[in-house]
C-alpha cells in the first residue's frame, strides 16, 4: 500500500503531456454568486452519486427493478443531500463559488473532498467491474457480474475511499491549487464512463436474449463499451469535451 501511495503522489506531481487548446484563469469571468437554478441543478448529480454507493444494491436495481430497500435508501439520500443543499455543503450547491481562481492555493473544504471521493467511486468502480465482467464473459462464456458486485465491489470501494482520504485522487487534495488541471481528469472520466455505461445499458436492453447470453454477444458489448471508453477518453485528453481543457494561470507582463 505504501508503494501504491508513493506512486500516486508522483503521478499527481508530473505534468500531463498536452498539446491541445487551453484556457487562462485571468480570462475567465468571475462569478460571485450561484443562482438558485444553478444550485438546484447540481442536486440530482449528488443524489445519483450517493444513491449508487451501495454497489450490490444498485446491481439488484438494474437486474430486477426497484425494491423496498432501494426506496428506503433513495429516501435517505434525498434527505441527506437535501440538507447539504440547503446548507451549501455540496460542490455547485454553495451560495457562492468556493473556487474563484483555478490556480489559487486555498484549503479544500471537507465537503468537497468527501463528495468528489464518492463521485470517483461511482465513476471508477462500476466502470472497472463492468469491464472485468465483459472480458470474463467474452473469454469463458460465463456471466459472473453478480459475483463481481457481491465480492469485488466493496474492496474496490474501500480502496478508492482510502485514496480519497489520503488526498491522492484529483479534486480531493488538501489544496485547490491544481484545480485547473485536476478538473479535466474528473470531467473527462465522467464523460467517458457515463456515455459508455449508457451505451452498454442500451445494448443490454435491446440485444436479443439468445445472442446476449453467448460469447459473441458479450464480445459485441465489450467492443462497443471499451471502444467508447477509449474514444471519449481521447476526446477528453484532447480538450474537445466540456470542462476538459486545462486552465493555466496566465502570463505576467513585466515592463
Amino acid at each position: 500500500m505504501r508503494g501504491l501511495t508513493h506512486w500516486l503522489r508522483i503521478c499527481k506531481t508530473l505534468p500531463m503531456r498536452y498539446s491541445g487548446p487551453v484556457e487562462y484563469a485571468d480570462e475567465r469571468k468571475i462569478r460571485t454568486r450561484n443562482k438558485c437554478y444553478y444550485r438546484a441543478l447540481h442536486w440530482p448529480i449528488w443524489i445519483w452519486v450517493f444513491f449508487l454507493t451501495p454497489g450490490p444494491l444498485t446491481f439488484g436495481l438494474f437486474a430486477h427493478g426497484f425494491s423496498l430497500i432501494n426506496s428506503v435508501w433513495l429516501a435517505a439520500v434525498l434527505i441527506g443531500t437535501g440538507i447539504a443543499l440547503l446548507c451549501g455543503q455540496m460542490p455547485g450547491c454553495e451560495p457562492k463559488p468556493y473556487i474563484l481562481r483555478f490556480d489559487e492555493d486555498r484549503p479544500n473544504p471537507l465537503y468537497r473532498r468527501i463528495c468528489y471521493t464518492f463521485a470517483w467511486n461511482a465513476v471508477l468502480n462500476f466502470a472497472l467491474l463492468n469491464l472485468a465482467g465483459l472480458v470474463w464473459a467474452t473469454i469463458t462464456g460465463t456471466w459472473v457480474m453478480k459475483q463481481l458486485y457481491q465480492y469485488a465491489y466493496l474492496p474496490l470501494c474501500t480502496l478508492i475511499l482510502l485514496l480519497g482520504l489520503l488526498g491522492l485522487l484529483p479534486r480531493v487534495g488538501l489544496s485547490t491549487k491544481d484545480e485547473g488541471t485536476e478538473r479535466r481528469y474528473f470531467y473527462g472520466s465522467v464523460w467517458s464512463v457515463t456515455i459508455a455505461q449508457t451505451l452498454l445499458l442500451i445494448l443490454w436492453k435491446l440485444m436479443p436474449h439468445p445472442l446476449a447470453a453467448t460469447q459473441s454477444g458479450s464480445a459485441i458489448k465489450l467492443m462497443f463499451y471499451a471502444g467508447t471508453l477509449a474514444a471519449m477518453g481521447y476526446a477528453a485528453w484532447s480538450g474537445k469535451l466540456p470542462r476538459t481543457r486545462p486552465i493555466l494561470p496566465g502570463e505576467i507582463m513585466v515592463d
